[in-house]
């Protein structure tokens, strides 16, 4: 296990994963990744999208997949589908559906691909709320 901790995590949420690694993102971002698998198959992941300001990274959005975890933590896309936890001032302000129900090997590539489709949106809203002008 690599202890994955992610800040933004609370304590009745999942936090250690198999596999985990940053993507670098040009600027202040980075995607954080966490991956659980057996025997091959995808048993738990997270994809977020993270912006450091003030020295911290703040999640901006989450996708994730865990069957098992605490009632606020169970995502199970194979019943529920893929969906998207969209963050402000380090608070899950609300859920946008992104997918229906898919395996979760699946899932893990159709929350990447959603993530790289909708990622400037995602960071104009983050720095429309957060006040945070990215022009010249």
């Amino acid at each position: 296990m690599n202890g994955f901790t992610d800040p933004a995590v609370t304590d009745d949420q999942p936090r250690d994963y198999d596999r985990t690694y940053p993507k670098p993102l040009p600027g202040p971002l980075q995607i954080r990744v966490g991956i659980d698998t057996e025997r091959g198959d995808v048993t738990r992941f997270l994809i977020q999208l993270e912006y450091r300001r003030s020295g911290e990274w703040d999640t901006v959005v989450r996708l994730d997949h865990d069957s098992e975890g605490s009632d606020e933590a169970t995502h199970d896309v194979t019943e529920e589908g893929l969906h998207v936890d969209v963050y402000r001032d380090g608070e899950k302000v609300r859920v946008e559906e992104a997918s229906g129900p898919l395996p979760a090997n699946e899932a893990l590539n159709a929350a990447e691909e959603h993530l790289r489709e909708n990622l400037q949106r995602y960071i104009n809203r983050y720095e429309q709320w957060h006040g945070i002008s990215s022009g010249p």
